[in-house]
């Protein structure tokens, strides 16, 4: 049975005291155990997130070098992460594919490193605004899929998806519950078709895109929607919890 999970991208905010309080913050809250629970700081303070935070709250990174050493100056490879406990990656962030113009099979890359050192990757998917109103979103979504299966068939067991509507990130505009769903349900039958219905019904898909607490609850009713990839909501300790506890 597939899991339910919230993931905080932190992205680039956060200082040192900053990350202290939230982390205390958190660790004070009561998570729901139905719902597993992680958060993605900025690298830097990866190491001291992850010795702070208690057990219920897994620690992931926003980004990875698909080799495992090398002359890549300012990278960092999955088992660097490894050494400080991160389980999670995310793979294919829109921002790392518009802003650092990651290519579909640069991101496949990623996605396969991330998984050949036993860590989970968080795989992102999702369409502009102009391939949304030009119909192309399925056309994207499924080759954004394609180019990663291609290296190997059985790669999205024990994976994450996150569905990210570009048009939705940081904007405040939310897809609306239909839309989220109708991408999400699209993904599990392309999923069933593809690879089976052991895949489909066990991964983990979750919607991220202005994720909030008063949002939350309509879009985790729908019956494919497993979780949350959440962006600013993450850094307010109260508004991350009340996501999680909408999910559960």
């Amino acid at each position: 049975m597939r899991r339910r999970m919230v993931a905080g991208n932190w992205k680039m905010n956060g200082q040192l005291q900053q990350v202290k309080q939230l982390i205390n913050e958190l660790n004070q809250l009561d998570w729901p155990s139905s719902v597993d629970v992680m958060v993605a700081p900025p690298s830097i303070y990866i190491p001291l997130v992850s010795s702070l935070v208690n057990q219920t709250i897994k620690v992931g990174a926003q980004n990875a070098y698909p080799k495992d050493t090398g002359a890549f100056t300012g990278e960092l490879s999955a088992p660097m992460l490894k050494d400080f406990n991160c389980s999670y990656v995310l793979i294919g962030h829109s921002e790392r594919r518009h802003y650092f113009h990651e290519s579909e099979n640069f991101v496949a890359d990623k996605f396969h490193h991330v998984k050949d050192h036993a860590m989970i990757p968080v795989l992102c998917v999702g369409e502009t605004l102009e391939q949304r109103e030009k119909g192309q979103t399925q056309e994207i979504i499924a080759r954004q899929l394609a180019v990663v299966a291609e290296k190997n068939k059985n790669c999205f067991r024990n994976g994450v998806i996150a569905y990210e509507p570009v048009w939705a990130i940081g904007t405040g505009k939310t897809a609306s519950t239909a839309q989220a769903q109708e991408v999400h349900a699209f993904i599990r039958t392309l999923l069933k078709d593809k690879f089976g219905a052991d895949v489909s019904d066990n991964i983990t898909i979750q919607y991220g895109g202005s994720v909030k607490a008063d949002n939350a609850k309509e879009l985790f009713s729908a019956p494919d929607i497993d979780g949350a990839l959440v962006g600013g909501a993450a850094l307010q300790s109260r508004s991350f919890v009340d996501i999680v506890k909408a999910m559960a």
